[in-house]
């Protein structure tokens, strides 16, 4: 196993401030150094969520809450499509620093805040305009709707801001630097939980809002580490720091927005197939009673956590592989695949492990020690939490691949797995397995997302694929993905 993890070069991982060359050195050392940043980031950003319904929920009421949920599952919409686009230019971005392409990676830097940055903007005016529109057609009820209009509103204005951080934290990703994001990420928590109590309530000088206040606090965390991230970005001198000539790249390119286009709708798809899944699940959970509902939201909660060692595994596994596929180092492409699957077992099978172990007291804190939905959120975690060991397995080798740009792949596997798989057999599998079918959905739709996952890993044609950032001028000769060590007839890493 020290052999997969390690897999030492000749050199040692060079460094500049945060940034790690992540194409030297050891590779599981630096596949963890990598990860557990991004990791601290998933979780912070999952707490401040909690902390701030706390704060609605105990200020404003359960209308409020309702509220905050509608507007948030338009904002998903949003940032889905965002992470998708991201994810493209991080790749772009990767494997530019790879090949050492440094203007490519400020290119596709520069394409891709235009892109999103400037679709944001009008987004947002259109968000704002029609507000009241939007949440007629979720059929808000009508008790929230207004303070979902001021929320959303608000919520709408910040949304350039929001846009820009994120692209540039998945930018510092794509670079190799993990740790800045987790900087600037706690930065915003604490502006946004701090600011929320005190805009809600009009707690000392500050005005009393409403629920139009803890959307303002969200406002402000946005503009702050956004534009701290930006002053970060280029007082160090960082990659994707835009000076003189090179803000041109603001402008989209063709070619790049192309690009981008193609690889980022179908991995923000992937977002939208798994949400739509979720809530299809859900709806068919609420039919069986309100205990059983109880109990699968509290599962869901601790869910949230287990899957969050696999995402950041994956993030670390593609960024990782898209500096060496831009590099031409195959060979330790398939050692971070390996080391992630490894660390992706390990890891999320200790933290299913101490949920199991410690379910009572952790269920007690959402629905109370004595809730009949106790019993059946234990059972429920029993039979799926298992499932997360494969699920992660699988954002590994999809990492992998998409690394390389191959996107519609993945997207087509989570499809068959979401809905002719899982939620076929939750449907007719209670014919005979009455509500467990539910439950046991959910390990058989990961057993066939893995295996389809690791055929395409192993057979698919997605090494063939070349992912560059174009020349700015087209009588420029092109680079390939592939060249410095990947020679026609040399034999692929099978991972």
């Amino acid at each position: 196993m020290d052999e997969v993890m390690d897999a030492p070069t000749s050199s040692n991982p060079q460094h500049r401030g945060n940034r790690r060359d992540l194409t030297v050195g050891p590779i599981g050392s630096t596949l963890l150094a990598f990860a557990l940043p991004t990791l601290a980031s998933n979780i912070l950003q999952s707490l401040n969520g909690s902390i701030n319904s706390i704060w609605v929920g105990r200020f404003l009421g359960e209308g409020a809450l309702a509220a905050t949920s509608n507007a948030n599952i338009i904002m998903f919409l949003m940032f889905s499509a965002v992470f998708g686009f991201g994810m493209a230019a991080t790749i772009l971005i990767g494997q530019s620093v790879g090949r050492g392409d440094i203007e490519g990676a400020r290119r596709a830097f520069g394409s891709a805040v235009g892109l999103v940055v400037g679709g944001a903007v009008v987004i947002a005016v259109i968000g704002w305009l029609f507000s009241p529109q939007i949440l007629r057609l979720l059929a808000t009820p009508g008790e929230a709707q207004n303070m979902a209009r001021d929320y959303l509103r608000v919520i709408f204005l910040g949304l350039p801001f929001s846009m820009l951080g994120v692209l540039i934290q998945m930018s510092l990703r794509g670079t190799g630097d993990s740790l800045t994001p987790l900087w600037f990420m706690a930065l915003s928590v604490v502006i946004d939980s701090t600011f929320n109590p005190l805009l809600i309530d009009g707690i000392g000088p500050f005005p009393k809002m409403g629920i139009a206040g803890s959307a303002t606090a969200t406002l402000l965390a946005g503009i702050v580490s956004s534009a701290g991230l930006l002053i970060y970005v280029y007082a160090r001198d960082l990659p994707i720091r835009l000076r003189g000539a090179e803000v041109r790249y603001l402008i989209p390119e063709g070619a790049l927005v192309k690009t981008i286009l193609a690889k980022g709708l179908p991995m923000g798809a992937q977002m939208l197939v798994m949400s739509t899944a979720g809530l299809t699940m859900m709806g068919l959970v609420n039919r069986l009673g309100v205990d059983t509902a109880a109990a699968y939201a509290v599962s869901q909660q601790l869910w949230t956590y287990i899957q969050m060692p696999a995402m950041a595994i994956g993030v670390a596994v593609s960024s990782m592989a898209a500096q060496n596929i831009g590099a031409g180092k195959w060979d330790r492409v398939g050692a971070i695949t390996r080391s992630g699957l490894i660390y992706n077992t390990i890891i999320v099978l200790v933290v299913i492990t101490a949920i199991i172990l410690f379910d009572r007291p952790i269920m007690a804190l959402f629905v109370g020690a004595e809730s009949p939905a106790i019993p059946i959120a234990r059972h429920i975690q029993l039979i799926s939490s298992w499932t997360f060991v494969m699920f992660g397995a699988t954002m590994v080798l999809f990492s992998t691949v998409r690394a390389n740009g191959a996107t519609v792949p993945p997207l087509v596997i989570l499809a068959i797995a979401f809905y002719p798989i899982r939620l076929g057999f939750a449907i007719e599998g209670q014919k005979w397995l009455g509500a467990d079918a539910l439950w046991w959905a959910f390990p058989l739709g990961s057993i066939v997302s893995l295996t389809l996952a690791a055929l395409y890993y192993r057979y698919g044609r997605w090494r063939e694929q070349v992912l560059v950032v174009p020349p700015e001028h087209p009588s420029e000769p092109e680079e390939h993905t592939h060249a410095d060590g990947e020679p026609a007839g040399r034999l692929h890493p099978t991972g």
